[in-house]
């Protein structure tokens, strides 16, 4: 029944035209429905027109803009007999910015998932290292977290990503067993493939583990370019030089100023290189590199200076020891670039 019949039939004053609209209604349908259409065929419903949304208020587009920058400091503290030092507070650190005591806003000494890049030397030089070079591999493997990942580049006259960033450690360690030495040592070029491919990883913890004999004699990059781009990239760098022993006079002079090298671009990093003479103790330094990874502590700061000038800031962390302990020491990062306008 529609509504405006419902309605008149509510009134008592027209309770009496009931069977006369009844019999208007059927008319009317009769003199306009086709001859012959059967009473059971289809129906043809009316659907109410949707009443319209209320009008809205169009607002403006936001644009949002970040101006101030967490700066993230990874620190490594060890004591004396070069043992890492864990269980210390936010107190016991204090963070400088170009001489400023900035204030640390964040602090964590939690094991954090961690983006970690492999360069890895195949040169010929590297022939009787490489097999306990692979061990060492494996080794540092065993201190991963299920929510890490790894890349893997090697390099002898050039340098190739092998494998991408991926969380499955045998498809590396199956890439390497395969892996020969041969030609000569584009190290530098390694480690610039290593630093573009770490911008696609998806941890804010990044790192890249360089084994190589360190000796650079093919590469397209020169020490200052690479230099420079280590200190733009914010990866820590951990390097393990592997050196024949200075007694029996058989360093290169490319590996002898290889160490200097490895040297100076992963302390600025705030990572470290570990010299080693005997590849036997490959497999443990490895595995120390991946334990000093896993206790680090992470301090972050809004830097005091917002200036948008793409300038280089210079980081100073010092440390207020525990009342018991030695003198302790830490390794941190060196500086970062400001973003630019």
């Amino acid at each position: 029944m529609l509504d405006w019949e419902k309605e008149r039939l509510a009134s008592p004053m027209l309770l009496s035209y009931r069977k006369l609209l009844r019999v208007c209604a059927i008319g009317f349908a009769s003199a306009f429905w086709p001859v012959g259409h059967a009473a059971d065929g289809p129906q043809v419903e009316i659907k109410p027109r949707p009443r319209p949304p209320e009008k809205m208020d169009v607002l403006p587009r936001a644009n949002i803009r970040v101006d101030s920058t967490l700066v993230l400091i990874p620190v490594t503290v060890t004591d004396p007999m070069n043992r890492f030092v864990t269980g210390l507070e936010k107190e016991n650190f204090k963070i400088f910015e170009d001489k400023k005591e900035q204030e640390i806003s964040q602090f964590s000494s939690e094991d954090a998932p961690l983006s970690v890049g492999l360069i890895f030397d195949s040169s010929g030089s590297m022939g009787a290292k490489l097999l306990k070079s692979k061990e060492a591999v494996a080794q540092f493997f065993k201190t991963a977290n299920p929510d890490d990942e790894f890349f893997l580049v090697q390099f002898s006259d050039n340098a190739n990503l092998i494998q991408p960033f991926t969380g499955n450690l045998e498809e590396i360690q199956n890439r390497l067993t395969f892996t020969r030495s041969h030609g000569r040592t584009a190290l530098l070029d390694a480690v610039y493939l290593g630093l573009h491919e770490m911008k696609k990883a998806k941890n804010p913890r990044k790192a890249l583990l360089i084994i190589s004999d360190g000796g650079d004699n093919n590469s397209r990059y020169t020490e200052s370019e690479i230099k420079n781009l280590v200190r733009e990239a914010d990866t820590q760098i951990y390097a393990i030089g592997i050196y024949e022993p200075m007694a029996l006079r058989g360093r290169t002079p490319e590996e002898a100023s290889g160490q200097g090298l490895l040297t100076q671009i992963a302390e600025q990093t705030g990572g470290r290189q570990y010299a080693v003479d005997n590849v036997n103790e490959l497999p443990d330094i490895a595995a120390k590199i991946g334990v000093e990874l896993r206790n680090q502590y992470v301090l972050g700061y809004a830097p005091e200076n917002q200036q948008r000038d793409g300038k280089y800031r210079r980081v100073q962390v010092k440390l207020i020891s525990p009342r018991g302990l030695p003198p302790l020491r830490a390794y941190w990062r060196q500086g970062y670039y400001a973003p630019s306008q």
